[in-house]
């Protein structure tokens, strides 16, 4: 399994699709924002579920740690099935976040890869893409890696997605970051 963490468009997704088209083997890619789109309307908006403020930032409610608990443990299963499987995250409570991916996660192979990327170029990211509330990606930058421990980390302030997958593509393939 590849876990790749970094804060909103800082790369991750294009990062999962680059990596299922340079691994020798096909991987599966399930990411946060699959995830968020599946939750009933009632929770993409509210103090249960996701709530987005104006200023970016992001809190979640009971109903949606209950329900990510259950989308986890269905990614892990997939993987206990023989999947080979790349997910893509934003560790919102950082190294606690990664905690429940780990117990979840026990074992299995892991390779924790952290995307960073400039705050100043993840806003621009973000204003481009259009459908982020302005500001998430620069409060996200630095609090998604917080404490979190990494086997390899990739910048893509100035490096393509295409070059970073292949970088992680590389330690998978050779077995070590």
């Amino acid at each position: 399994m590849i876990v790749l963490n970094g804060g909103s468009s800082s790369g991750k997704s294009g990062i999962a699709r680059c990596l299922q088209a340079v691994l020798p083997e096909p991987w599966l890619a399930f990411g946060i924002d699959g995830f968020v789109d599946s939750l009933p309307a009632a929770l993409q908006s509210s103090d249960e579920g996701i709530d987005v403020a104006a200023d970016g930032g992001v809190s979640v409610g009971e109903e949606f740690s209950r329900l990510e608990a259950a989308w986890r443990a269905g990614v892990v299963a997939t993987a206990w099935a023989g999947a080979r499987v790349i997910v893509d995250d934003v560790f919102l409570g950082g190294a606690h976040s990664q905690e429940r991916w780990r117990k979840s996660l026990d074992g299995l192979d892991v390779l924790w890869v952290g995307v960073r990327c400039d705050a100043e170029v993840a806003a621009g990211r973000e204003i481009v893409r259009g459908d982020r509330a302005r500001g998430m990606a620069e409060k996200q930058a630095e609090l998604v890696h917080r404490g979190v421990v990494y086997d390899l980390e990739v910048d893509t302030t100035r490096t393509e997605a295409l070059a970073c997958a292949r970088t992680i593509a590389e330690a998978v393939v050779s077995g070590t970051p």
